[in-house]
Formats: structure tokens, sequence, C-alpha cells
């Protein structure tokens, strides 16, 4: 199977890749993987570094905006996973002009090429932020869009484009919404590995509000698993959510994490709450389940545990781009 992965050298992307050429999903057995990342500053190719030199990795430095790049890479592949997207919600805030560029004008891009192509799938990965908040219950796949964030607002933008596609010009397309997602790999501007590596060098970590935000937590190799359950076995035009199970609020995520490295809550610096940060996240998994037969895997304790040995054993993966992407301590 000849697989264009967009964004393969982010987090969630590279673990897909690697899971796929290392033989860890089920497209993997002689699968060709196209990389197309444009390396912007969460992109990295060191992520891809137990796959370089596979003879079934081709990667191509890129922006899903440029057309002509766009066009050359999606000739003869037989799936696109859509995974390239601007996605730190406190950058969409600060200025949300390169989220609706790369989210949806690059989404858009994308489904022209893979139409052009006749690609035989187009796997478009998404969030449960595009929904809003929930104080109780759990969001199903025809739940209404309502998002709060610039971020979260792209993203909606980006799902109604390929769903628009299916049912205009009648693509193989489907869209996964995830949870929150945590591993190997994660870019240290997010919660658990901004808080993992400042701890581990001694500094304190901002909570924001009174930490009462719940999010549920999905191992990434877990989503990855999901992502390929759908890719391959999904039914065009349809929504499939992913989760972990694992609902935690802010707070609790950061006694784990303190608990985990060694520290207490002296370290922690409660901070002026983000704006609009929407409450709860929730996502009703039981489509994938009945249709897919997907359930996670990893539970959070060993999940977060791998997580921050991890870390704790690459500095010399996470201490560049802390400094570089100007993360401060």
């Amino acid at each position: 199977m000849r697989i264009l992965v967009t964004g393969g050298a982010g987090f969630i992307g590279s673990q897909f890749v690697r899971a796929a050429l290392l033989g860890g999903l089920p497209s993997g057995p002689g699968a060709r993987v196209t990389v197309l990342d444009n390396l912007t500053y969460s992109g990295n190719e060191a992520n891809l570094a137990p796959v370089r030199g596979h003879e079934g990795l081709t990667f191509v430095h890129g922006d899903i905006r440029d057309r002509s790049v766009v066009d050359e890479v999606t000739a003869g592949q037989d799936a696109v996973v859509h995974f390239a997207a601007e996605s730190h919600v406190d950058r969409s805030i600060a200025d949300a002009s390169p989220f609706v560029t790369t989210n949806v004008l690059g989404t858009q891009v994308l489904l022209d090429a893979a139409r052009r192509h006749r690609v035989g799938r187009f796997a478009h990965v998404s969030t449960d932020e595009v929904y809003g908040s929930i104080d109780e219950g759990s969001w199903t796949e025809d739940a209404p869009l309502a998002p709060n964030s610039p971020y979260a607002a792209s993203k909606a933008a980006s799902d109604l484009m390929v769903l628009a596609y299916h049912r205009t010009h009648g693509m193989d397309v489907t869209v996964t919404r995830c949870s929150n997602n945590y591993g190997r790999y994660h870019f240290p501007e997010k919660m658990i590995p901004l808080f993992v590596t400042h701890l581990l060098d001694g500094r304190t970590v901002p909570l924001y509000g009174d930490g009462g935000n719940v999010r549920d937590w999905l191992h990434v190799s877990d989503h990855c698993r999901g992502i390929d359950l759908v890719l391959h076995h999904g039914r065009p035009g349809e929504v499939y959510h992913i989760g972990g199970g694992t609902e935690l609020t802010n707070r609790e995520l950061t006694g784990r994490l303190l608990t985990a490295c060694g520290a207490g809550w002296e370290m922690v610096e409660h901070v002026e709450d983000r704006k609009g940060h929407d409450r709860r996240y929730s996502l009703d998994i039981g489509k994938i389940r009945a249709e897919l037969g997907y359930e996670p895997r990893t539970g959070f304790d060993a999940g977060l545990a791998d997580t921050v040995a991890w870390y704790r054993d690459n500095r010399s993966w996470w201490e560049p781009l802390k400094d570089k992407a100007g993360i401060p301590g």
C-alpha cells in the first residue's frame, strides 16, 4: 500500500509512520510511506530516526499549501492520511492566521490533489475540540460543532471541507476525532511534556486557573491504531471518535506528574486561565468499538510511566526543541 502521510514528522504523524514501517500496524507489511512535512517549529526529522534509511520511507520537505509540491507527492498514492496542522491553542489565540491557512486552505489543496489523482481513500485526522465544551455525558459523532478557540474553529472548518468533498464529489473520505494524546516524541509545549521536562530540570510548572478542566487521555499508539482501523475498514463519509478512556482534571493530572517526577506541590505555579478555556471534553467511542472493534490497550498509568522515563532518558531530543522554540522555564 502506498500512503502519503502529511505532517509525518510531527508527534502523532511520526508515531503512525514508525508503527506502519516497523510492523506495529496492519498497514505496515509492504507499505510504502511518503512523508510530507514542512518542518515548522514542531515538525522534527529526529522523530523519524528509528526508520531513517528504511526502504519503505520517502521524506519530502514541503508545505501542504504548495499546490505543485502536493500534486507531485499525491500522484500514485493509494491513500492519504492527513495529520498536518497547526495545533496549539495558545498560539492560535496569539495569531490565528497560520491556523486558517494551513488547516483549512492546506486541507482543500490536499483534497483537490487527491481527487485529481484518484487516490483511493482520504483519512483526515481531527480533534474533540471541534465540539466546544460539555458539562456532562459524552459527544457522539453527530453532535453539533461548536468550537471555541481559533485552532478548534480551523479544524472544524477542515472537517466540514473533507465531508463536503465526499458529498459533492463522491470522494472516499473518513474523519477521525481524538481526545488528548500523550506519549514519546511529544513536542514540549503541550501539558504533559512541558510539565515533565520542567520538573526534570527542577523548574516550576504552570497550572491554568483552578485546574478543574477535564480531558480524556489517549496514548498515541492507541490513537494511531484507531486511525489505521478507520483507514482500512471505516465507512466512506463517516466520522469516528478515538478515545483513551481516562478522564482527569488538569489538577489530578498534575498530581500524577509530580509523583512520577519525584516533586511536590510547591513546584506548581497557579497562572491566569487561558482565554475561552473549554471546561470538559468527552468522546463517546461506541461507534468505532461496535463497527471496527477498537479498544484502547495502553493503561494510563503504564503509558505515563513510559512517557516520563522516555523524556528522562532523551534530553538530547527535547532540550534543543525547548531552546529553539523559546519555551520559558
